[in-house]
């Protein structure tokens, strides 16, 4: 069952949090191979095709479905916001624009989410939600703001190309279609977390299909090295099936807002992932990021709150 609005998340759900955060943020490493070698519709349609491979044996071995015509109704809508819709316009965008741009423009994906679940009564907005959410914004801001503040001023010096502008507001409307995607996972009830994520990727990948065979001609593409095959598989093992059997079940449990707020600790996990994998350099402006995005869980979560204003309380108490 979902805790009330105020109440802070349980452990379980926190480190359900971290972990989801790792498993997306290594999906980074994997795009850094592909993109080069392989077009939009390709490269995402071997990522939900593999990962639907994968999930279904599990799911037939365990609990199984049966589908019906609503069912396949609802795969196919959520196929096409969570997966299809989304990891296109990003593979396509990341070709025009730096990670640290892209990365910043998906990251007001918990706002868009905590606003539209608001407004349709799937979830009371908090003041103190609210508050923690833009904490955590202002961290992602801090964390990539001087590599954007460059690339603006390189745009600004050499003009705005319109390829940039698309590209950017295909990120915009990618994290749009996340917020709408997680609100209407919501909504769907009587399923469990495998057979939810196996469903997604099932439809995204009837939808996958057409696209990489008129669009791309797949079958003529160069064939896939070692690491290609390893990038191809980690992305749909790891950072898709795992991730979304990880997501859903964090949906369930937390809401659509909290569930959301993996957004803001992808960046991070990807800074400590190149840290301690690829001997990349942390830099000082990253410490008050990381603490700024940490401020802003704990608002959200209250339970350091509530102590400072039980420690203040009981304070006044033996003074007064």
């Amino acid at each position: 069952m979902m805790p009330a609005p105020d109440a802070p998340l349980p452990a379980r759900d926190w480190a359900i949090l971290g972990g989801l955060s790792l498993l997306w943020g290594g999906s980074f490493f994997f795009y850094k191979v592909l993109a080069p070698v392989l077009p939009p519709f390709t490269l995402v349609l071997g990522r939900v095709s593999i990962s639907a491979l994968t999930l279904w044996p599990v799911l037939l071995l365990g609990q199984g479905m049966r589908p019906s015509l609503r069912l396949c109704a609802w795969f196919l809508m959520l196929g096409l916001v969570n997966c299809a819709l989304p990891f296109c316009l990003f593979a396509w965008s990341e070709r025009h624009l730096t990670s640290g741009m892209a990365a910043l423009l998906n990251a007001p994906t918990p706002i868009v989410t905590a606003l539209l679940a608001h407004a349709s009564r799937d979830e009371r907005l908090t003041r103190r939600t609210l508050v923690g959410v833009l904490f955590g914004f202002a961290g992602v801001a801090v964390l990539i703001g001087p590599g954007l503040g460059r690339e603006l001023g390189q745009e600004l010096a050499g003009g705005l190309a319109a390829k940039h502008l698309l590209a950017e507001l295909a990120c915009l409307l990618a994290t749009l279609s996340y917020a709408v995607g997680t609100i209407a996972a919501r909504r769907l009830r009587g399923v469990t977390p495998l057979q939810l994520a196996t469903g997604q990727v099932s439809g995204a990948s009837v939808l996958m299909l057409p696209l990489a065979v008129f669009g791309d001609r797949f079958w003529t593409l160069p064939p896939l090295d070692a690491s290609g095959w390893a990038a191809l598989l980690g992305i749909a093992v790891v950072s898709t099936s795992l991730a979304y059997l990880l997501f859903f079940r964090l949906l369930a449990s937390a809401g659509a807002t909290r569930a959301g707020l993996v957004t803001f600790l992808v960046p991070v996990s990807a800074l400590l992932l190149g840290f301690v994998f690829l001997g990349e350099s942390v830099a000082l402006r990253d410490i008050p990021a990381i603490a700024l995005i940490g401020l802003g869980l704990a608002v959200i979560d209250g339970r350091l709150l509530r102590r400072w204003q039980n420690i203040s309380w009981r304070a006044r108490m033996r003074q007064g």
